[in-house]
Formats: structure tokens, C-alpha cells, sequence
């Protein structure tokens, strides 16, 4: 990590534990390799929960607002299988 850490980003720890859902593939190899890094994805999920702030207003720092977003909507959709 290249950044300095926010108060609400993953521990080495809880991040071993997310570790196989964060890099779960499609069950046949399908799709591109992943350009962003999950880790930060969830950290800027688990810093907007913490401070409220907007999705445009991710600190620069964390990937893209729209990236972030996509994995939001796509990991939500997996476990409660909503739209």
C-alpha cells in the first residue's frame, strides 16, 4: 500500500480472512484479469460506511467512485441476490 492508511481500512488479520471471497474467480477461468486492487476497493466501500461521504467524493487515493461502485453493486447482488 502507497498510501498512508485511514482509520477504516482492512488489518493484515481481517484481510486474510476476506482474502478467498475477494479473489474468487469465475468458476471456468472466465473474464479479464483484474486491473484494481480489491483490497482498496473495500477499503473506500468500508471508508464511505465509516464517514458518509458521497461515492464522487472518494479521496483520490482509493480507485475510481465508478469502480468502487461496480464492485459494491456486484458483490451486493452475489449475497442478497437483489438488482
Amino acid at each position: 500500500m502507497s498510501r498512508k492508511a485511514y482509520d477504516s481500512d482492512l488489518t493484515g488479520y481481517q484481510r486474510e480472512i476476506l482474502k478467498p471471497f475477494l479473489e474468487k474467480r469465475h468458476v471456468f477461468g472466465w473474464g479479464r484479469p483484474r486491473r484494481v486492487n480489491t483490497r482498496e476497493v473495500v477499503n473506500a466501500i468500508f471508508y464511505l460506511n465509516k464517514t458518509g461521504c458521497q461515492w464522487r467524493s472518494l479521496p483520490h487515493d482509493f480507485p475510481s467512485w465508478p469502480v468502487v461502485f461496480y464492485y459494491f453493486k456486484r458483490w451486493r447482488k452475489q449475497a442478497y441476490g437483489d438488482k
